[in-house]
């Protein structure tokens, strides 16, 4: 059992390509599937999360499948509804931003991992997440139905997910060199001063 989180996040990716292939038509059926496989990715990550948290199953593959996989397949459709052959089509510059923030996010990540520093995955980067489900959703979905239009709802969502991604990873920059330098500051343990009764032992 504690390996299907893993495998729900490999299954997260392997759903990726097929992604992309839905989207090479910009028809209704294809755009209507294309967020039907989507909204089975998203189902994944919310099932993976729960039962990570649920049973206790946190390994460190699953700390770096999982971001990983949510990256990708973010990174993957949006790339693909910029360069979508529809109108109006996704802005390539919010992609631009919103998928350098993630990879800034990623390497920041591996140089504090380098420097012994660990957070937790921060509120805002849930709120980004979700609004960034919601908004794909809409855009994937593109048409209108039953009165919706849902490239505009998806849009309106998407400038907020944006808005979330600067915010939150100016504040994960914020605290990764603060929790960084205050680490650098503080003495080894070696040269931490022992209480009495210890450094008597010790001597």
């Amino acid at each position: 059992m504690s390996a299907v989180p893993n495998l729900l996040s490999l299954l997260r990716i392997a759903l990726i390509p097929l992604l992309v292939y839905l989207l090479t038509d910009t028809g209704r059926l294809w755009s209507a599937l294309a967020a039907l496989v989507f909204f089975v990715a998203c189902l994944t990550d919310f099932l993976d999360g729960y039962l990570a948290r649920r049973h206790g199953y946190t390994t460190t593959l699953g700390q770096f499948l999982d971001p990983l996989a949510d990256k990708l397949l973010v990174a993957s459709v949006l790339i693909m509804l910029a360069a979508a052959d529809r109108v109006p089509r996704v802005p390539a510059w919010m992609v631009v931003i919103i998928v350098g923030r993630e990879l800034a996010v990623t390497g920041l990540r591996a140089i504090a991992s380098g420097e012994g520093v660990i957070l937790p995955a921060e509120e805002l980067g849930k709120y980004k997440m979700i609004l960034q489900m919601f908004a794909l959703h809409g855009l994937l979905l593109h048409y209108t139905y039953a009165w919706i239009d849902f490239h505009v709802a998806g849009m309106y969502f998407l400038w907020l997910s944006l808005v979330v991604s600067i915010w939150s990873g100016v504040d994960y920059h914020l605290k990764v060199a603060q929790q960084v330098a205050a680490k650098r500051a503080a003495p080894p343990r070696s040269e931490v001063a022992l209480p009495p009764e210890r450094a008597e032992a010790r001597g």
